[in-house]
């Protein structure tokens, strides 16, 4: 696909798209933002956007639309409990710990095959450390899963974020160890599924084009009627924008009430 802006006649055309259809759009359109905010992404998931990010000390290699369409959700369901695959510096441990924090309720457990020292050592030190719970483990494992659920009461509302390895069969793996934790009405997270149309990019792998986390989410959704997947409604909106520009598409398993 060929993308041609002209900034003088206001204008974005689009050719050698996949549909056979060549196109021209006002560039000061909802249609051109969305085209554009979708090569945006490609290119600054190739240029490690994502890697640019701190949360109150502590990197976070994540989106900032992610991390707040995330507290948007957060503080709707207001959960008692976050838990984390995937801990790699912690930074997004310490930002659902900091929502927690100013919600005046929560705690956050991550999980991870392996947290190395100095992560470890900072998130043991950080002024949140008392709202976070590190398990070192595999996150699938029978035993990690257990060690999990022997921190969670029955009464306790829970959301689950999955982020560590993004392979479809490692993500379907996740699900069916940690959907059952899910409380009615809130979420399980499966993030990354950006993955599918980032696999033409340099830094991308041809494979991501099927082995992505949102083909493991759509089959988990057909095989699991107690959950849908389901874009949570923006809270605020005064434009016409309707769609998250994200490294998350098709993420949020909701189960349904």
């Amino acid at each position: 696909m060929k993308l041609i802006i002209d900034d003088i006649a206001q204008t974005l055309e689009i050719t050698g798209h996949g549909d056979g259809e060549d196109r021209t759009l006002n560039l000061y359109s909802k249609e051109a933002f969305e085209v554009l905010s979708r090569q945006w992404l490609k290119v600054g998931w190739n240029e490690k956007y994502s890697y640019c990010f701190s949360w109150l000390g502590r990197p976070v290699i994540q989106l900032p639309e992610d991390l707040l369409r995330i507290q948007e959700v957060i503080y709707q369901v207001k959960p008692d409990v976050i838990v984390e695959t995937g801990v790699a510096h912690g930074g997004s441990l310490v930002f659902y710990a900091s929502l927690f924090k100013a919600m005046g309720k929560g705690r956050v457990i991550g999980v991870d095959i392996e947290i190395r020292p100095h992560n470890r050592q900072a998130l043991e030190a950080h002024q949140l450390a008392d709202r976070i719970t590190l398990i070192e483990g595999d996150c699938v494992a029978s035993a990690t899963v257990s060690q999990v659920e022997a921190l969670i009461q029955p009464h306790e509302t829970v959301l689950v974020i999955l982020d560590s390895c993004h392979t479809k069969a490692h993500v379907a793996n996740e699900l069916a160890a940690y959907h059952h934790l899910v409380s009615p009405g809130s979420y399980v997270v499966a993030t990354d599924g950006a993955q599918h149309y980032l696999h033409d990019v340099p830094r991308g792998t041809p494979d991501w084009s099927w082995d992505h986390p949102t083909a493991a989410a759509e089959e988990f959704a057909a095989a699991h009627p107690e959950f849908g997947i389901e874009q949570p409604d923006w809270p605020f909106n005064e434009s016409a924008l309707g769609e998250n520009i994200t490294h998350w598409p098709g993420a949020y398993l909701k189960r349904l009430r």
